[in-house]
C-alpha cells in the first residue's frame, strides 16, 4: 500500500518538474536555440500543427535560427505563426527558408525573463506541494480505513516530506541555472 502511494507521489512530482522544464525551454536566452519555437503551432490545412512537424528548425550559429518548411506554400503561415507568438523575433523569408535573427536581449528584457523563470519555478513548487497535500490525505485515509498503522502513517508522512524537499531543491537548481543562462551576455 505504502509503495503504491510513494510511487504515485514520485510520478506526479516528476511530472511537475518535466512541465517546468518544458516551460523554461521556451524562454528565450541570448543564444539561438530551436526550443524557443517548440510552442508554435502552424495552420496546416486547417489544423493547428506543431512547427517541428511541418519544417526543420536549425541553429547554424548562436545568433540565427533557420526554419525550412517541407512545403514552400507554408512559408506565409509559418511567418504569421512566429509573429503571433510574440517572441520578439522578426522572421525573414527568402528562397524557400525563413531566417530568424536572434537580437541580443536588453537588460530590461533579461530581467523580465528572469521574473518569468521565477514565476514558473514558484508555480512548479505549488504543484509539488499540492501533490504532497493529496498524498498526505491518501495516507490519513488509509490509516483511518485500517490499511496502514499509525506508525506507518508517521513514517509515510516523513517520507513524503523528504520527497517534497528533494523536488523543491531540484526546482530551485533548474530555475537558478536558467536565470544564469538568461542573464549571461
Amino acid at each position: 500500500m505504502l509503495k503504491e502511494i510513494y510511487r504515485e507521489c514520485e510520478t506526479r512530482m516528476n511530472k511537475a518538474l518535466e512541465a517546468l522544464s518544458r516551460e523554461l525551454a521556451g524562454i528565450r536566452t541570448g543564444k539561438a536555440t530551436t526550443n524557443i519555437l517548440d510552442g508554435i503551432k502552424v495552420d496546416y490545412y486547417g489544423t493547428p500543427t506543431p512547427l517541428k512537424q511541418v519544417a526543420s528548425v536549425t541553429a547554424p550559429d548562436p545568433r540565427l535560427l533557420v526554419v525550412q518548411p517541407w512545403e514552400k506554400n507554408l512559408i506565409p503561415e509559418i511567418v504569421k505563426a512566429i509573429q503571433k507568438a510574440d517572441l520578439g523575433l522578426n522572421p525573414v523569408s527568402e528562397a524557400g527558408i525563413i531566417r530568424l535573427p536572434i537580437p541580443p536581449l536588453t537588460e530590461e528584457r533579461r530581467r523580465e525573463m528572469v521574473r518569468l523563470v521565477k514565476k514558473f519555478g514558484e508555480d512548479c513548487k505549488v504543484s509539488v506541494r499540492n501533490v504532497r497535500r493529496d498524498i498526505l490525505e491518501s495516507l490519513k485515509k488509509a490509516e483511518k480505513d485500517g490499511k496502514i498503522t499509525e506508525d506507518e502513517l508517521h513514517q509515510g508522512q516523513k517520507h513524503v516530506q523528504d520527497m517534497t524537499d528533494s523536488h523543491i531543491n531540484k526546482i530551485e537548481k533548474v530555475v537558478e541555472a536558467k536565470d544564469g543562462e538568461v542573464m549571461e551576455v
